[in-house]
């Protein structure tokens, strides 16, 4: 939700956030907090990909055991479970 209100902020993403608690609700979606084993093991994480957010995705799934959402074929590269549509970040 970090990236997704920043973008929102920018006006590049538009996401009624006054209906987040309600959206999270509905979905069953928990919200998995930022700490600091989680900013650690991100900041450690090798150059495979440079967004912040993604890094913190892909930190919080290694040490939380999830599976990682995401179409960017380059977080593939990294040692993470991934469930989504993978493509070729060349084309």
């Amino acid at each position: 939700m970090w990236e997704i209100s920043i973008k929102n902020a920018l006006g590049r993403l538009a996401f009624p956030l006054d209906k987040l608690d309600d959206l999270l609700a509905s979905t069953g979606i928990e919200p998995l907090a930022v700490s600091v084993a989680h900013a650690v093991a991100a900041g450690g994480l090798s150059r495979h990909h440079a967004d912040p957010f993604d890094r913190m995705l892909i930190a919080q799934a290694r040490l939380e055991r999830l599976v990682l959402v995401t179409e960017d074929a380059a977080l593939a590269r990294y040692d993470v479970a991934i469930l989504g549509k993978q493509r070729d970040p060349s084309t």
